[in-house]
């Protein structure tokens, strides 16, 4: 990777201008509030071509537009991850990997290597995308299992088909056990139709449909 504390080379606005994409106008104003100053500054700073910026300025103001221009941070939470980070030193916008959340700065913190917001000094939760997926896979998994205080009843529950009488714990209407039984079908082969069922279940279709039919 290069070493951006080896180039050689001074930089004019214009320069930075066209590299960075920020404003002749925004750089000045860095400078004139101490936000960000060039490297080589001359003692009378009205002179034409009287700021140049090195190689390393040139690479940290491209973070800065990155961060202030691209991704909407405000320039005053940048001045206090300035503030905040002044350790750093010149290696704050150039060799730390920076992130940005909710339009704010994190870092990662180099004492818990956990990724924290700079100004408020808390962490931020992290969330692996295959967490979630593995979340969402186990809690479908889970609606599709019954409890087993649900096997071999039967119920009415409301939204679920229609309210018909269905198998407890499923969306299987008694009245498909009961077809499949007046077809023929033994009670294995009615399982076989309806793998999520168990013998008990088929035997309380069938015995609730008889009493339905009886009363």
């Amino acid at each position: 990777m290069l070493d951006v504390n080896n180039v050689l080379a001074a930089f004019s606005e214009e320069h930075v201008n066209r590299v960075t994409g920020l404003s002749v106008g925004r750089l000045r104003y860095w400078a004139k509030t101490g936000f960000f100053q060039p490297s080589y500054v001359e003692d009378n700073p009205h002179l034409p071509f009287s700021r140049f910026y090195s190689f390393k300025d040139v690479v940290a103001l491209r973070t800065l537009e990155m961060l202030r221009v691209q991704n909407g941070v405000p320039l005053q939470h940048l001045r206090k991850v300035a503030e905040r980070l002044s350790h750093l030193k010149t290696d704050l916008w150039t060799k730390t990997t920076l992130y940005v959340a909710n339009r704010k700065v994190v870092f990662s913190d180099p004492v818990t290597g956990k990724p924290m917001e700079v100004v408020s000094g808390q962490y931020v939760i992290e969330y692996p995308l295959t967490k979630a997926i593995q979340e969402t896979s186990d809690s479908i998994e889970a609606i599709g299992k019954r409890s087993p205080d649900d096997v071999g009843k039967v119920a009415k529950v409301r939204g679920i088909n229609r309210n018909a009488p269905t198998i407890s714990g499923t969306r299987i209407p008694v009245a498909s056990v009961q077809r499949l039984h007046e077809d023929g079908y033994s009670v294995e082969q009615i399982i076989a139709e309806y793998p999520d069922l168990t013998e008990a279940d088929v035997h309380a279709a069938l015995r609730y449909h008889e009493r339905a039919t009886a009363a």
